[in-house]
């Protein structure tokens, strides 16, 4: 089989990528055809700092793909407070316009105001947080009328793939225990006197009713994590649904230290377990289906990677043949055929955040862009690359300051 390999070219002092000749590659005797990419599309260009309107991974786009969720911003170099409203808007990938929808105060760099579309009706509903009358909240919301179909007295950090149920965790005890993934204000008892809480955790939230269910107290997963000192407390983040919707994903981490444990349960709160042995942490995470996961973690104990790991077999598997060594935030195409992943700016003196392509089936790997971000973008305000699908798997948006402010990246495949 002919199989050509087409690399995006755009060449400037931010940003170059790899050489533009077409080349074939070859892995274990099978040749891999990648996409031809485009070169990077900014979202919008108003002389304001743009996001993309939840965490990585998280769908941005209408199920058309005719629309996705930016948030806009004046703030660059500090946290984000109670006081501090970004406008959460759409950009029509079309005509490239930017339609402001609300303002949020329950946001931050990292993960926007978690932003979800909903798959009941996904080109025109989305959730949303917020923090109203001093309480954090999500909100339901026709994008194209405007109108607040809802307001949940619950924030949320992930929905289901159904769009049906959603987990909420504390943002408040986030705020004093990861301060750039919560929110400002007392959205919610941050339970800072208690190491590990029997009344919080892992919230299971019906989207119609709005009612919440504790599947998982942080004093449940006392006896699966590392013992923490009497000044330290357990908090929960980072929370995932498998793709049918059976399973959840997260970490349990704790202050001061930020021991880290990555955990599953189903989501009927039973068959609870850790999902690596001692010393292999965890970090970044995407659902490949519902029994396979991949989590950077502590590979044996010795080296971030690329792991997958299937449920229930402690079968781990290191993605990358070696070029994926690192703690990237790494997430699946709709058709599982391949992840995309990236690196931090730290990973090399030269402040660059590259952005890799890997193929499923031979772990072939190829670079689609490197980005320099400047000294500045450091902390609690620095910009992660981001990576998200599309729907239909033909474009993946990214956030980026190689431009010298904070903005939302589409790039273009061609398979």
């Amino acid at each position: 089989m002919k199989s050509l390999i087409f690399i995006l070219l755009a060449c400037s002092i931010a940003f170059s990528c790899a050489d533009s000749e077409p080349i074939a590659e070859k892995n274990n005797k099978n040749t891999v055809l990648f996409p031809e990419v485009s070169a990077p599309i900014q979202l919008v260009d108003n002389g304001k700092e743009h996001l993309y309107a939840s965490y990585y991974g998280i769908n941005s786009f209408s199920a058309n793909q005719r629309y996705a969720t930016v948030l806009e911003t004046d703030i660059v170099d500090r946290l984000p407070t109670e006081d501090d409203e970004a406008t959460l808007g759409l950009v029509d990938l079309e005509t490239m316009d930017f339609k402001p929808l609300t303002t949020t105060r329950a946001w931050n760099f990292q993960q926007g105001c978690m932003a979800h579309w909903l798959a009941t009706s996904p080109d025109s509903l989305i959730i949303y947080n917020d923090l109203r009358e001093g309480a954090f909240v999500s909100v339901i919301m026709n994008v194209h009328t405007q109108e607040e179909i809802k307001t949940i007295p619950h924030p949320v950090s992930a929905v289901s793939p159904d769009g049906t149920k959603a987990i909420s965790i504390n943002f408040s005890r986030l705020r004093i225990t990861r301060s750039d993934y919560g929110y400002g204000g007392e959205g919610q008892d941050k339970k800072e006197d208690v190491q590990f809480p029997e009344d919080d955790g892992l919230f299971l939230l019906d989207l119609a009713t709005g009612e919440a269910e504790l599947i998982v107290s942080m004093a449940d997963v006392k006896d699966l994590v590392p013992e923490i000192p009497e000044d330290g407390i357990e908090y929960f983040n980072h929370t995932l649904f498998s793709r049918g919707g059976s399973k959840i994903f997260w970490l349990a981490r704790a202050i001061p230290n930020r021991n880290t444990t990555s955990l599953i349960v189903n989501i009927d709160g039973t068959g609870l377990q850790r999902c690596f042995p001692d010393d292999w942490a965890g970090s970044h995470f995407d659902w490949l289906n519902d029994e396979e996961l991949m989590v950077t973690s502590s590979y044996e104990g010795k080296q971030y990677s690329h792991v997958l790991y299937t449920t229930g077999k402690q079968d781990y598997k290191r993605l990358g043949n070696g070029l994926l060594d690192f703690d990237g935030h790494g997430t699946f195409s709709p058709d599982e055929k391949w992840m995309v992943t990236d690196t931090y700016a730290r990973e090399n003196k030269f402040r660059e955040q590259k952005i890799y392509l890997m193929d499923m089936k031979t772990n072939a790997v190829r670079t689609l862009g490197q980005f320099v971000t400047p000294e500045s973008f450091r902390g609690y305000w620095r910009c992660d690359i981001h990576c998200r699908w599309s729907p239909n798997g033909d474009m993946i948006g990214f956030n980026s300051v190689h431009s010298g402010s904070r903005q939302a990246y589409l790039l273009k495949l061609k398979f």
